[in-house]
Protein backbone atom coordinates (compact mmCIF):
# COMPACT_ATOMS: atom_id res chain seq x y z
CA UNK A 1 0.00 0.00 0.00
CA UNK A 2 1.61 3.26 -1.09
CA UNK A 3 -0.68 5.67 0.76
CA UNK A 4 1.42 6.81 3.72
CA UNK A 5 -0.12 10.18 4.53
CA UNK A 6 -0.94 10.62 8.22
CA UNK A 7 -4.55 11.40 9.01
CA UNK A 8 -6.05 14.76 9.86
CA UNK A 9 -8.21 14.76 12.96
CA UNK A 10 -10.22 17.14 15.10
CA UNK A 11 -8.47 20.47 15.43
CA UNK A 12 -6.50 20.06 12.19
CA UNK A 13 -6.58 23.12 9.94
CA UNK A 14 -8.53 22.85 6.71
CA UNK A 15 -6.44 22.27 3.58
CA UNK A 16 -6.20 24.98 0.97
CA UNK A 17 -7.86 24.92 -2.43
CA UNK A 18 -7.15 22.04 -4.77
CA UNK A 19 -4.50 23.17 -7.29
CA UNK A 20 -5.78 23.91 -10.78
CA UNK A 21 -6.30 20.76 -12.82
CA UNK A 22 -5.76 18.44 -9.85
CA UNK A 23 -7.98 16.11 -7.87
CA UNK A 24 -8.04 15.61 -4.13
CA UNK A 25 -9.25 12.39 -2.53
CA UNK A 26 -10.33 12.48 1.10
CA UNK A 27 -9.70 8.95 2.22
CA UNK A 28 -8.76 6.59 5.03
CA UNK A 29 -5.92 4.16 4.45
CA UNK A 30 -7.84 1.00 5.38
CA UNK A 31 -11.31 1.87 4.10
CA UNK A 32 -12.61 -0.64 1.51
CA UNK A 33 -14.91 1.98 -0.01
CA UNK A 34 -12.07 4.47 -0.44
CA UNK A 35 -9.95 1.68 -1.92
CA UNK A 36 -12.56 1.27 -4.66
CA UNK A 37 -11.89 4.85 -5.73
CA UNK A 38 -8.12 4.44 -5.51
CA UNK A 39 -8.36 1.33 -7.71
CA UNK A 40 -10.17 3.34 -10.38
CA UNK A 41 -7.79 6.28 -10.10
CA UNK A 42 -4.79 4.01 -10.58
CA UNK A 43 -6.38 1.93 -13.35
CA UNK A 44 -7.15 5.11 -15.32
CA UNK A 45 -3.77 6.70 -14.51
CA UNK A 46 -5.40 9.78 -13.00
CA UNK A 47 -3.11 11.98 -10.92
CA UNK A 48 -4.46 12.96 -7.52
CA UNK A 49 -3.48 13.93 -4.02
CA UNK A 50 -4.66 12.25 -0.84
CA UNK A 51 -5.80 13.71 2.46
CA UNK A 52 -6.57 11.00 4.98
CA UNK A 53 -9.29 11.68 7.53
CA UNK A 54 -9.34 10.25 11.04
CA UNK A 55 -12.84 8.78 11.13
CA UNK A 56 -12.69 8.41 14.92
CA UNK A 57 -11.95 12.13 15.35
CA UNK A 58 -13.07 14.04 12.25
CA UNK A 59 -12.01 17.65 11.70
CA UNK A 60 -14.94 20.05 11.97
CA UNK A 61 -14.31 21.39 8.47
CA UNK A 62 -14.69 17.93 6.93
CA UNK A 63 -18.45 17.96 7.50
CA UNK A 64 -18.63 20.83 5.01
CA UNK A 65 -17.00 18.61 2.38
CA UNK A 66 -19.19 15.61 3.10
CA UNK A 67 -22.28 16.10 5.30
CA UNK A 68 -22.31 12.34 5.99
CA UNK A 69 -18.81 12.55 7.46
CA UNK A 70 -17.73 9.52 5.45
CA UNK A 71 -14.95 8.68 3.01
CA UNK A 72 -14.28 8.68 0.13
CA UNK A 73 -14.90 12.24 -0.95
CA UNK A 74 -13.54 13.73 -4.17
CA UNK A 75 -12.80 17.46 -4.47
CA UNK A 76 -12.09 19.15 -7.79
CA UNK A 77 -10.03 22.26 -8.41
CA UNK A 78 -13.17 24.28 -9.17
CA UNK A 79 -14.47 23.51 -5.67
CA UNK A 80 -17.00 20.87 -6.71
CA UNK A 81 -17.27 17.97 -4.26
CA UNK A 82 -18.51 14.45 -5.01
CA UNK A 83 -19.06 11.68 -2.49
CA UNK A 84 -20.38 8.10 -2.31
CA UNK A 85 -17.89 5.53 -3.66
CA UNK A 86 -20.05 4.25 -6.53
CA UNK A 87 -20.92 7.77 -7.68
CA UNK A 88 -17.27 8.88 -7.44
CA UNK A 89 -16.05 5.85 -9.42
CA UNK A 90 -18.67 6.35 -12.12
CA UNK A 91 -17.78 10.04 -12.36
CA UNK A 92 -14.08 9.29 -12.77
CA UNK A 93 -14.77 6.76 -15.50
CA UNK A 94 -17.05 9.15 -17.39
CA UNK A 95 -15.05 12.34 -16.92
CA UNK A 96 -11.51 11.12 -17.58
CA UNK A 97 -9.88 9.52 -20.62
CA UNK A 98 -8.04 6.23 -20.65
CA UNK A 99 -9.34 2.73 -20.08
CA UNK A 100 -13.13 2.65 -19.83
CA UNK A 101 -14.14 0.48 -16.90
CA UNK A 102 -17.93 0.72 -17.23
CA UNK A 103 -19.57 -1.19 -20.11
CA UNK A 104 -21.08 0.97 -22.85
CA UNK A 105 -23.88 -1.51 -23.40
CA UNK A 106 -26.87 -0.55 -21.21
CA UNK A 107 -27.80 -4.19 -20.51
CA UNK A 108 -24.28 -5.08 -19.37
CA UNK A 109 -24.14 -1.94 -17.26
CA UNK A 110 -27.48 -2.80 -15.63
CA UNK A 111 -26.31 -6.35 -14.91
CA UNK A 112 -23.20 -5.05 -13.18
CA UNK A 113 -25.32 -2.73 -11.03
CA UNK A 114 -27.56 -5.66 -10.09
CA UNK A 115 -24.55 -7.76 -9.08
CA UNK A 116 -23.26 -4.92 -6.91
CA UNK A 117 -26.68 -4.47 -5.31
CA UNK A 118 -26.85 -8.17 -4.48
CA UNK A 119 -23.29 -8.10 -3.10
CA UNK A 120 -23.96 -5.05 -0.91
CA UNK A 121 -25.25 -7.35 1.85
CA UNK A 122 -21.87 -9.11 2.19
CA UNK A 123 -20.19 -6.50 4.47
CA UNK A 124 -23.00 -6.73 7.05
CA UNK A 125 -22.70 -10.54 7.03
CA UNK A 126 -18.96 -10.25 7.60
CA UNK A 127 -19.54 -8.04 10.63
CA UNK A 128 -22.13 -10.52 11.93
CA UNK A 129 -19.38 -13.15 11.86
CA UNK A 130 -16.91 -10.85 13.58
CA UNK A 131 -19.43 -9.89 16.25
CA UNK A 132 -20.26 -13.54 16.93
CA UNK A 133 -16.58 -14.37 17.30
CA UNK A 134 -16.00 -11.49 19.70
CA UNK A 135 -18.92 -12.64 21.85
CA UNK A 136 -17.93 -16.33 21.64
CA UNK A 137 -21.16 -17.20 19.79
CA UNK A 138 -21.59 -19.80 17.08
CA UNK A 139 -20.65 -18.43 13.65
CA UNK A 140 -22.19 -21.28 11.65
CA UNK A 141 -25.33 -19.38 10.63
CA UNK A 142 -23.68 -16.17 9.32
CA UNK A 143 -20.92 -18.20 7.64
CA UNK A 144 -23.57 -20.26 5.85
CA UNK A 145 -25.25 -17.02 4.82
CA UNK A 146 -21.95 -15.72 3.45
CA UNK A 147 -21.28 -18.92 1.56
CA UNK A 148 -24.72 -18.69 -0.01
CA UNK A 149 -23.94 -15.20 -1.33
CA UNK A 150 -20.56 -16.30 -2.66
CA UNK A 151 -22.04 -19.37 -4.34
CA UNK A 152 -24.49 -17.14 -6.20
CA UNK A 153 -21.59 -14.97 -7.36
CA UNK A 154 -19.81 -18.14 -8.41
CA UNK A 155 -22.79 -19.14 -10.52
CA UNK A 156 -22.52 -15.87 -12.45
CA UNK A 157 -18.95 -16.72 -13.48
CA UNK A 158 -19.95 -20.28 -14.36
CA UNK A 159 -22.94 -19.16 -16.43
CA UNK A 160 -21.04 -16.45 -18.30
CA UNK A 161 -17.92 -18.65 -18.72
CA UNK A 162 -15.69 -15.61 -18.30
CA UNK A 163 -12.75 -15.01 -15.95
CA UNK A 164 -14.14 -11.68 -14.76
CA UNK A 165 -17.60 -10.50 -13.79
CA UNK A 166 -17.40 -7.94 -16.57
CA UNK A 167 -16.40 -10.47 -19.21
CA UNK A 168 -13.03 -11.41 -20.69
CA UNK A 169 -11.35 -8.35 -19.20
CA UNK A 170 -11.53 -6.61 -15.85
CA UNK A 171 -14.23 -3.93 -15.51
CA UNK A 172 -15.68 -1.67 -12.85
CA UNK A 173 -17.73 -4.39 -11.15
CA UNK A 174 -14.61 -6.46 -10.47
CA UNK A 175 -13.01 -3.56 -8.59
CA UNK A 176 -16.23 -2.86 -6.71
CA UNK A 177 -16.42 -6.49 -5.52
CA UNK A 178 -12.73 -7.01 -4.80
CA UNK A 179 -12.05 -4.78 -1.79
CA UNK A 180 -14.07 -6.82 0.72
CA UNK A 181 -12.39 -10.02 -0.49
CA UNK A 182 -9.07 -8.47 0.50
CA UNK A 183 -10.50 -8.13 4.01
CA UNK A 184 -11.78 -11.71 4.40
CA UNK A 185 -8.66 -12.39 6.46
CA UNK A 186 -9.84 -9.89 9.10
CA UNK A 187 -13.04 -11.88 9.59
CA UNK A 188 -11.34 -15.26 9.46
CA UNK A 189 -13.27 -16.42 6.39
CA UNK A 190 -10.53 -16.46 3.75
CA UNK A 191 -10.73 -20.28 3.52
CA UNK A 192 -14.35 -20.07 2.38
CA UNK A 193 -13.12 -19.54 -1.19
CA UNK A 194 -12.04 -23.20 -1.28
CA UNK A 195 -15.77 -23.95 -1.59
CA UNK A 196 -16.16 -21.63 -4.58
CA UNK A 197 -13.34 -22.60 -6.99
CA UNK A 198 -14.34 -20.28 -9.85
CA UNK A 199 -14.56 -17.36 -7.45
CA UNK A 200 -11.15 -18.30 -6.08
CA UNK A 201 -9.72 -18.23 -9.63
CA UNK A 202 -11.23 -14.77 -10.09
CA UNK A 203 -9.72 -13.62 -6.79
CA UNK A 204 -6.28 -14.91 -7.80
CA UNK A 205 -6.57 -13.01 -11.10
CA UNK A 206 -7.49 -9.83 -9.23
CA UNK A 207 -4.38 -10.14 -7.06
CA UNK A 208 -2.26 -9.90 -10.23
CA UNK A 209 -3.89 -6.66 -11.39
CA UNK A 210 -1.54 -3.63 -11.18
CA UNK A 211 -4.15 -1.42 -9.48
CA UNK A 212 -4.85 -4.09 -6.86
CA UNK A 213 -1.13 -4.52 -6.24
CA UNK A 214 -0.77 -0.74 -5.85
CA UNK A 215 -3.55 -0.46 -3.25
CA UNK A 216 -3.06 -3.81 -1.51
CA UNK A 217 -2.69 -3.92 2.27
CA UNK A 218 -0.87 -6.95 3.78
CA UNK A 219 -3.12 -9.24 5.84
CA UNK A 220 -1.29 -8.74 9.15
CA UNK A 221 -1.50 -4.97 8.77
CA UNK A 222 -5.23 -5.18 8.11
CA UNK A 223 -5.81 -7.46 11.09
CA UNK A 224 -3.85 -5.21 13.43
CA UNK A 225 -5.69 -2.13 12.18
CA UNK A 226 -9.13 -3.68 12.68
CA UNK A 227 -8.18 -4.86 16.15
CA UNK A 228 -7.28 -1.32 17.17
CA UNK A 229 -10.23 0.23 15.32
CA UNK A 230 -12.72 -2.08 17.04
CA UNK A 231 -11.28 -0.86 20.35
CA UNK A 232 -12.08 2.75 19.31
CA UNK A 233 -8.42 3.65 19.11
CA UNK A 234 -7.99 7.14 17.65
CA UNK A 235 -4.52 6.10 16.44
CA UNK A 236 -5.79 3.04 14.51
CA UNK A 237 -6.06 4.87 11.18
CA UNK A 238 -2.34 5.65 11.25
CA UNK A 239 -1.28 2.11 12.18
CA UNK A 240 2.08 1.23 10.67
CA UNK A 241 3.20 4.78 9.91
Amino acid sequence: MTDSQKSLGKGSPAPGPVPEGNLRLYSMRFCPFAQRVRLVLFAKRIKYEVININLKSKPDWYWEKNPLGQVPTLELSDGEVIYDPTIVCDFLDEAYPGKKLTPADPIKKAKEKMILGFYSEVPSILFKILGAKQENRDVAEPKTELLGKLQKLEQILIKEKTPYFGGESLTMIDYMLYTWFERFVVFGVEDILTQTPELKKWHNLMLKDPAVKETFTPPEVLKNFYKLYSQDSIEAVDYGL
